[in-house]
């Protein structure tokens, strides 16, 4: 006190994640330290491990949505740019939501509710800490992207090759399907080590990240993406003329669609009758 700054540690009676607690920070701030110092020129500030975890989260709150709602609507324009389709950019964002809506979906039941807790080296359920979700997104959306591309490429080279979708959608399936497969084993195991670790914050990084590649390498793009394109036919590469007019050509192709259509050419003569 003799330079004028004074510290008081206080520990609340309830639990850190507890409403109770936040609700105690508040009322700290709006109603027992503004009628303390009223008419004096001392100020107060609220702070620790338990208020720098509420501010985050009102902050991660604020822009959560701002943020998602950026990065969604920047890869449905630089997929429609690319593969010149409406359907195709939507499938794939509502496909790659999904599989981060199951990763906290994990997280809230392995965390929140307890449920397999003393499987990874938890005595009790903790709060999700507020930033892990925004890191998750933004993560695991990349990662689904990128494997997104690298099918639908395949599968694209085909169709403009052939003209048959639901052939092309079964080749590049199947020319795909093992490198993605063989990625997605290697990001998982690496975030699985994540959870092998005693920091409950790098526990939840590392399961949801395991969980959402897993679930994307898997559900999504070996079952979800190429049912939905058989489903839709050849509505998937449907993209009005006005919007075709007004969009950059980007070949990402280049001399791919040619050699396809020579593998097809070789396909069909060796189907063809001998003799």
């Amino acid at each position: 006190t003799d330079a004028g700054v004074a510290v008081i540690l206080a520990t609340a009676t309830t639990a850190p994640q507890d409403d109770a607690t936040r609700a105690t920070v508040e009322r700290l701030r709006s109603e027992v330290f503004p009628a303390v110092l009223d008419g004096t020129q001392a100020r107060a500030h609220v702070g620790g491990q338990t208020a720098a975890f509420a501010d985050l989260g009102d902050r991660v709150k604020d822009r959560l949505l701002l943020f998602v709602t950026a990065v969604v609507v920047l890869s449905l324009l630089l997929l429609t740019v690319v593969f010149r389709s409406v359907l195709v950019p939507l499938k794939a964002a509502a496909l790659n939501l999904l599989s981060i809506g199951a990763a906290y979906g994990v997280l809230v039941m392995v965390f929140q509710w307890g449920w397999g807790a003393s499987l990874i080296g938890l005595e009790s359920s903790v709060p999700i800490v507020s930033f892990i979700p925004m890191f998750m997104f933004a993560i695991v959306f990349g990662l689904s992207m990128d494997y997104e591309v690298f099918l639908l490429s395949r599968v694209r080279e085909h169709y403009l090759a052939t003209g048959d979708n639901d052939g092309s959608v079964v080749r590049g399936l199947a020319g795909t399907a093992r490198v993605i497969t063989s990625a997605a084993l290697i990001m998982v195991s690496v975030f699985l080590g994540f959870v092998l670790g005693d920091d409950p914050t790098t526990k939840m990084l590392g399961l949801g990240l395991a969980t959402a590649i897993a679930v994307d390498a898997t559900v999504v793009r070996m079952v979800l993406v190429p049912a939905t394109m058989k489903l839709l036919g050849e509505a998937c590469w449907w993209l009005p003329a006005w919007l075709d007019r007004l969009l950059p050509p980007l070949d990402i192709d280049g001399g791919a669609v040619g050699d396809v259509r020579n593998e097809a050419r070789e396909d069909r003569k060796a189907t063809l009758p001998t003799g």
